[in-house]
């Protein structure tokens, strides 16, 4: 019988139709840009040729790492879209739902925009025809990803204990300067005017019960059955500042067991940081809402990231552009905080790319080398899990997770910022 559902799904067309119907003058865009054996191999890959529809995709790949991104013409990210649709709807002819999908997660990830209408509805249908194949893994009742550790601070008192544990892990004097303000269910009015306008972080409570991923994320279950097939690029090593650090794509299930294992207590844990995931994985989008306090200002969203990892991973000081709230769904983080007016005693990197990143590694710090950082005011605070935290543009921030984290951020501007 599953044969024989194999065999009916593996029959079915995955439909592409602005690919079908916009084809003939993509692939004029890409011989001007003299993409000949492109357009040669892209003519196999149509008609059902497998090896053809990968060698487009090497090809399109190619151009997409022969300079820096910026320099990429569109016409080859559209390329690589257009090769990753031929190289899933052949997959998914023989019923390889998982090659299908990793094929298109490529797409939405490298790709361009012209086809990502094609890549989305492709992934609704091969992640809707994978799960009718699917066969039950082994499930143990009960089992949830995200466990109370040992070290967890009470949510009533503190564990004195617990607290010592924390803070032995912690940048050296923490918790000895000024601790960020908590409001519960802060009104919009509040904080327009007691933050917003002032330009001041604060930790808002009571604000996220009503989003259906406080729940479904701590289910390992639901995790793995919403994403676990999805291709998903993460970070490996210490911070993005470090030399150890590299970028790796694998599958959201992968990134569970890594999570769960004990290999995620090492000094190189694997780190799903800054993604749009919800772009890319419509059903976890569901799970959240916008926060009100994102329209303050009269701006607009500019991009909705995931941050999902084990204990001790860790953002290095930097700042971003945009306001920006940052809500913890699962878990719980420390975050210091310092004000934009601290810039220059920050020691910010001169380069351009790592402009908004500082030199001073909070963890491991150098007090001959930057001297001015000692002695600085700053903030902080743990974040705990179902509460949001506001960083006003242009603030400095270290963060870590002290836990088995799972994070978004909000990043929107107001009428007043300039573009960035």
């Amino acid at each position: 019988m599953a044969s024989d559902a194999a065999g009916d799904i593996s029959c079915d067309v995955l439909e592409t139709p602005i690919l079908d119907s916009e084809s003939p003058n993509l692939l004029h865009l890409i011989s001007e840009q003299g993409g000949y054996a492109y357009v040669s191999m892209s003519v196999l890959a149509a008609a059902g040729d497998l090896r053809a529809a990968e060698a487009t995709r090497e090809m399109a790949w190619e151009q997409l790492h022969s300079g820096p991104w910026h320099s990429v013409l569109p016409v080859w990210r559209d390329a690589y879209s257009m090769a990753c649709l031929y190289v899933a709807r052949l997959h998914h002819r023989a019923g390889d739902f998982g090659e299908a999908l990793k094929a298109l997660d490529m797409g939405l990830i490298m790709g361009g925009t012209f086809l990502r209408q094609d890549l989305q509805a492709a992934v609704e249908k091969v992640t809707a025809k994978a799960s009718e194949l699917r066969v039950s893994e082994e499930e143990e009742q009960g089992e949830v990803i995200f466990r109370k550790e040992k070290a967890d601070f009470e949510e009533e008192g503190i564990n004195v204990e617990a607290f010592w544990a924390v803070l032995r892990i912690l940048p050296m004097k923490s918790f000895s300067s000024k601790t960020v303000g908590k409001r519960s269910a802060l009104s919009l009015e509040g904080f327009l005017c007691d933050y917003f306008m002032s330009g001041s972080p604060v930790i808002i409570s009571d604000c996220m019960g009503h989003w259906p991923a406080r729940t479904k994320w701590n289910d390992m279950d639901y995790l793995k059955r919403v994403a676990g097939d999805r291709t998903i690029p993460v970070e490996v090593g210490k911070n993005y500042l470090s030399s150890d650090w590299k970028q790796e794509l694998i599958t959201f299930s992968q990134l569970l067991e890594r999570i769960q294992s004990s290999d995620c207590a090492s000094t190189f844990p694997t780190y799903l940081a800054q993604h749009p995931l919800f772009d890319q994985i419509h059903e976890l989008r569901k799970d959240i809402l916008i926060p009100d306090y994102c329209y303050a200002g009269g701006g607009e969203l500019r991009s909705l990231n995931a941050w999902f990892g084990p204990a001790g991973t860790v953002t290095p000081l930097h700042h971003d552009p945009h306001h920006n709230i940052l809500a913890q769904v699962v878990g719980k983080k420390y975050i210091r905080l310092y004000p934009a007016s601290l810039s220059e005693e920050l020691y910010p990197y001169t380069e351009t790319m790592l402009c908004n990143s500082s030199k001073v590694d909070l963890d491991n710090m150098d007090k001959k080398e930057f001297p001015k950082v000692q002695d600085l005011e700053f903030m902080d605070c743990i974040l705990e899990e179902g509460e949001m935290l506001y960083i006003p543009p242009k603030w400095w921030h270290y963060v870590r997770s002290l836990t088995t984290s799972f994070s978004v951020s909000f990043w929107w501007s107001h009428c007043g910022d300039s573009p960035a």
